[in-house]
């Protein structure tokens, strides 16, 4: 349970100059306000299945149905014990949702092409002075079941059950994997450039179907370049007869070390030519006008590991990357897209460094450096901050795309917390990845104290992962990973210290392809899974959403910075799912070398300690006011208390556990998203705005006016589509005091949203029709111009 004054809230949002604004009125968060007169909120936040503080102060809205729910009162006891979890996105009463574009709507030049699948970050570009009309760019980040059933194991008990490409899209892929299913499962990856407008009686924002410049950027742009190879990939420029399956020659390119001096070594032969971008997941639009995506899991389509020249070990047996000739080094960068110029060729911006990107944020001030944030979403990845040589003439000014063609790429060093108490924070600085930056890994049982202080044992032995390198550590090959952990670090780490990153990679260009280990080796802080980064519009302070805690095959985050586990048998212990933290520069223009950190918020139940009633944070955006939204990412497979599949096993939910206790995320149902004021009685409260359909994730959030545009990404999956099928269980629940409680939860096994929702919000009015990944604006039913 929190116990941040009201002050110390305002001081983490606005400064200290907020907090004095105040005054006397500042109020501790924990005392009690019975005599203190509460505003109410412009809405009626969504009731969610589990206990937040909100609602003992404000009415809120619990849906009953597809557009149909009742208010409830606010109340000291806001425990519910049943909930029935509705399949739809649904918004508070003052609000209305509607579907802008699905995955399969045909709305290009071309007939044969078609929206991608799994849509996630959106940017929205206008055209002229107003934000009526303009360009939206979509990710398309993956594809998963129930699109085809070739995306899943072969014991799978979801055999047999109805998929959803043929009916959407109009013909049926191949019965087993081949290229033309694995080309199509790359042309729903990338992106999609679509025309809006809501110049219309309506003022609902609808795709401009056909607009010359309406356009995809996919897994296979550029294919047709295969043919300038010489080995065996030079007849593979296609994957299928249909006219949007032939290769083209929208290729990519590179700028940065990596471009001149790891490309022209790829055995594809393509030097500085690159086919496709995919995995697209989060991004950042410039004040330029263009759009950076970031390809984030490319580790199982095309190779990760690389040797120290940069370039990959080889192509991974039965991957997309093998059939079709893709090489691992040129994937896993942050692209560069020009939604309004078609004529400007997208690029992989290298200096910005290789790895599982999420999202990029800006500062771009004239005068100054060109500053960007960014996060490795893996577990024990980094946060990341590159600063250009060059200088920002004008915000506005296109040229600033080529600011990114020089500077430094930086990875953050967390020092521990001064451990005041109630209070996460500490002083860090930032690595440059140089060639002549000294090697100082952090040790595992440094990384791995906390967690094995507290149970004698620590997950995965406390794993951080460096390159391997022919006599270094005992190895006798050249690329990859060594696992140094708290077992042989005593041996081994000591041959990865007192060096430079010069004794591992042979030029700058391999170490930012390889920025992950690199980094690992230059004595970067292993992180929680940094899923999205934002800038302060005003304050400049960076605020970064740590969505898991938990160590996994790919590193441990450090455990003297983020909650790694449960580290108690007592049903109210700290839970790992997360937090929010934020970055202080101490230079003014986040040039410098070192800054403050601290942690605001923490991922767990609100009757949790230090609980803040939301798990798994990952997008953020600022709205014109300066206030904080989110959306969660909890794992599919943990949503409500029930495992995938069509058995729908339940989870185990035990609050005396310790350790990895991931499973605790299944009392939070769906995904959500939620809304914290910076300013105001209601300061720093957590506050549900939305609940997502089932088993969805809400993505890519971005304002545009009174608008709030966002991507609802894979409604129902690994899940049967909805046949009317509902689960029930009892989940273990902790109340506001901490203490336990039962609820009896409801849920459709699988999905059908959008189809279920009415013809005039974009759906079908179909109650078991196919689950479709979409986007849609939420937007207030009577307008002041602002959303909220």
């Amino acid at each position: 349970m929190s116990t941040l004054s009201r002050r110390q809230v305002l001081i983490f949002f606005a400064g200290s100059a907020g907090a004095a604004v105040l005054g006397d009125k500042i109020l501790n968060n924990v005392t009690s306000i019975a005599d203190a007169k509460i505003p109410q909120l412009s809405f009626s936040p969504v009731r969610l299945p589990h206990p937040v503080s909100i609602y003992q102060q404000q009415k809120s809205f619990l849906p009953t149905g597809i557009g149909q729910g009742q208010i409830l009162n606010a109340s000291t006891d806001v425990k519910l014990t049943s909930y029935n979890v509705i399949d739809d996105v649904v918004v508070p009463p003052e609000y209305e949702r509607y579907v802008i574009v699905s995955w399969g709507d045909r709305v290009f030049p071309n007939s044969d092409d078609y929206f991608g699948y799994n849509c996630d970050y959106t940017g929205f570009v206008p055209i002229g002075r107003t934000d009526d009309i303009g360009y939206l760019w979509v990710n398309h980040e993956y594809v998963s079941y129930p699109f085809s059933d070739l995306l899943i194991g072969s014991s799978s008990d979801l055999k047999g059950f109805p998929t959803t490409f043929e009916s959407v899209i109009g013909w049926a892929l191949p019965s087993t994997k081949n290229l033309e299913a694995e080309g199509e499962f790359l042309y729903n990856q990338g992106g999609s450039i679509i025309r809006v407008s809501r110049r219309n009686p309506e003022k609902r924002f609808t795709v401009v179907r056909g607009d010359a410049q309406n356009r995809r950027i996919h897994g296979l742009s550029g294919l047709a370049i295969n043919s300038q190879r010489d080995d065996e990939y030079k007849n593979i420029t296609s994957w299928g007869d249909r006219s949007h399956q032939k290769g083209d020659q929208n290729y990519l390119i590179g700028t940065g070390p990596a471009a001149t001096q790891v490309f022209n070594l790829s055995a594809d032969g393509l030097g500085n030519k690159i086919i496709g971008t995919a995995y697209n997941c989060s991004g950042g639009t410039t004040p330029w006008g263009t759009i950076l995506s970031a390809e984030e899991n490319f580790q199982g389509s095309v190779q990760e590991a690389v040797k120290p020249d940069g370039t990959q070990t080889s192509y991974i047996d039965g991957s997309a990357g093998k059939i079709f000739g893709l090489v691992g080094e040129k994937y896993g960068w942050i692209v560069e897209i020009d939604p309004v110029n078609p004529n400007f060729r997208p690029r992989k911006q290298t200096w910005l460094g290789r790895f599982r990107h999420e999202n990029v944020a800006l500062r771009v001030e004239a005068g100054k450096p060109l500053v960007a944030y960014m996060g490795d979403d893996k577990r024990g990845g980094h946060t990341w901050k590159f600063v250009s040589a060059g200088i920002v003439s004008q915000p506005s000014s296109k040229s600033n795309s080529n600011l990114w063609e020089s500077g430094t790429l930086y990875v953050a060093r967390y020092n521990p917390p001064n451990n005041q108490k109630g209070v996460k924070k500490g002083t860090g600085k930032w690595i440059p990845l140089l060639l002549v930056t000294p090697t100082n890994p952090i040790p595992p049982s440094m990384i791995s104290s906390v967690e094995f202080d507290a149970l004698g044992t620590a997950q995965r032995e406390g794993l951080l992962p460096l390159p391997k390198r022919n006599g270094i550590a005992g190895q006798t090959g050249d690329g990859g990973i060594f696992k140094c952990d708290r077992t042989n670090e005593a041996t081994a780490l000591p041959d990865y210290q007192n060096k430079k990153l010069s004794d591992f990679y042979a030029t700058q260009g391999a170490v930012l392809s390889d920025a992950f280990l690199a980094a690992n080796l230059a004595g970067g802080t292993p992180t929680a899974r940094p899923e999205d980064i934002e800038v302060h519009p005003t304050t400049k302070e960076v605020f970064i959403a740590y969505t898991d805690g938990a160590p996994g095959s790919d590193g441990y985050p450090d455990s003297r910075i983020f909650q790694v586990a449960k580290l108690s048998t007592d049903v109210n212990a700290t839970q790992q799912s997360g937090g929010l933290y934020k970055i202080v520069e101490d230079s003014t223009d986040g040039t410098g070398l070192t800054f403050h950190w601290e942690r605001f918020a923490q991922g767990g139940e609100a009757g949790s300690i230090d609980g803040d009633g939301f798990a798994n944070v990952d997008n953020l955006v600022f709205d014109n006011k300066g206030n904080v939204w989110g959306v969660t990412d909890m794992s599919t497979d943990t949503h409500n208390g029930f495992n995938v599949g069509a058995t729908a096993t339940l989870n185990t939910i035990d609050h005396s556990a310790v350790g990895n206790v991931s499973n605790l995320t299944g009392v939070f149902g769906n995904n959500w998203l939620f809304y914290i004021p910076t300013s105001g009685t209601h300061a720093g409260k957590v506050v549900p705005f939305a609940h997502g359909a089932v088993r969805c994730e809400m993505t890519g959030p971005t304002f545009v006016g009174d608008t709030l545009i966002l991507s609802v990404q894979h409604p129902g999956e690994d899940c049967p589509i909805n046949d009317g099928t509902i689960l029930s269980r009892k989940i273990e629940m902790l109340n506001l005091n901490g203490t336990l409680f039962e609820q009896t939860r409801t849920v459709p096994r699988g999905s059908s949203w959008p189809s279920n929702i009415s013809t005039k919000d974009g759906g079908k009015n179909q109650p078991q029709g196919l689950p479709r990944p979409s986007v849609i604006a939420i937007s207030p039913k009577k307008s002041n111009g602002s959303f909220v």
